[in-house]
């Protein structure tokens, strides 16, 4: 399957497990509200680790739990890993795979602490290693670059957030990404322009905020993979205490600014780029983003699961920067499906 059939699946992949995945997660949320701890570390890399920074807000927004990024070089060519007391630690990865990712686990369980993976290998190391699986099943994924198994890791953190929180009204909500992932899919073509704008340039910066800080990091991962520019991603509010210097006229800047509390800034920042002549290109459920390319997301959806419709407006981005750069989608030099790191 190529990577453009696997970002045309998605709207199938994640209308089916919003509704089939329901009990696996609520079952998954019930063990973790049955264990003893205050916080959570999460052991992953690339695109999984931009899953992790999706659940450090909506965890810590929804659930008040204090969710840090592993480091797991501390677990391995290090050897002095952290005091993992009172903390759930969370594996997850694509693959389930990486010896680096499988230390963290190992030494939360030496130390006693409940492990939970989240894995699209259902028989991997890391799910055979946890106390407890979430099988993503979102079925093979071929390309490379991830596509899929992002989407429904982003999937999957939102159901359990749903389970751990009680809202049915969360849960329902998730009921709408199938639908708004279509509409997407659907508006695919007029995303060809904005991307083709890119084409000559060699760098560019990416910005998000909040729930979307995430996608940020996401969209220019796949730009560095797949279009082998240098995309530099930043929070908002970070882009101000100092990248702001670089802006010159004709940066691309790219953002992801939707409806929510963290709107107002992220749009301001975007109307101050402009003013100096940078290029803004905007994913936003809003028609009053400015940019000089707006993506248009279905409006409607609540803030907290914009991150999933976003990335796929990112992924048919980049599809289209990379076709039109030259290089090939289906297979970014010197990039293998599964990365084993130490």
């Amino acid at each position: 399957m190529s990577l453009w059939d696997e970002i045309q699946s998605q709207a199938e992949v994640l209308g089916r497990l919003a509704q089939s995945q329901i009990e696996p997660t609520k079952a998954t949320s019930d063990w973790m509200s049955g264990e003893n701890f205050s916080y959570v570390v999460m052991a992953a890399r690339g695109s999984s680790d931009n899953a992790a920074r999706y659940a450090q807000y909506l965890w810590g927004a929804r659930n008040r739990l204090n969710v840090s990024l592993a480091a797991p070089s501390l677990y391995g060519p290090y050897a002095s890993p952290p005091d993992l007391g009172h903390s759930l630690v969370v594996g997850i990865s694509q693959s389930g795979e990486s010896p680096d990712l499988l230390a963290v686990l190992a030494e939360g369980k030496r130390q006693g602490r409940p492990t939970l993976a989240i894995t699209n290998q259902s028989e991997s190391p890391m799910a055979r290693l946890a106390d407890r699986h979430l099988d993503l099943a979102a079925g093979p994924e071929l390309a490379v670059a991830a596509t899929k198994s992002y989407t429904t890791q982003l999937l999957a953190v939102g159901s359990l957030s749903a389970g751990l929180s009680g809202d049915s009204g969360m849960t329902e909500a998730l009921q709408l990404l199938g639908p708004a992932v279509s509409q997407v899919l659907a508006a695919a073509d007029p995303i060809k322009p904005a991307a083709k704008t890119l084409s000559e340039k060699d760098r560019c910066v990416v910005i998000g905020r909040g729930f979307n800080h995430s996608t940020a990091y996401e969209w220019a991962l796949k730009i560095a993979e797949l279009a082998y520019l240098v995309a530099q991603p930043f929070s908002a509010a970070d882009f101000r205490h100092g990248p702001l210097a670089m802006v010159e006229p004709g940066l691309p800047v790219l953002a992801i600014a939707t409806e929510g509390p963290l709107f107002a800034d992220v749009s301001d920042l975007l109307t101050q780029v402009r003013n100096v002549g940078a290029k803004v290109i905007a994913i936003s459920d809003r028609k009053d983003c400015p940019a000089d390319h707006l993506i248009e997301l279905p409006p409607g959806l609540p803030e907290w699961l914009t991150p999933i419709p976003a990335i796929v407006a990112a992924q048919i981005f980049t599809y289209h920067l990379t076709v039109a750069s030259g290089a090939d989608p289906d297979h970014p030099r010197m990039l293998k499906k599964v990365t084993r790191t130490v």
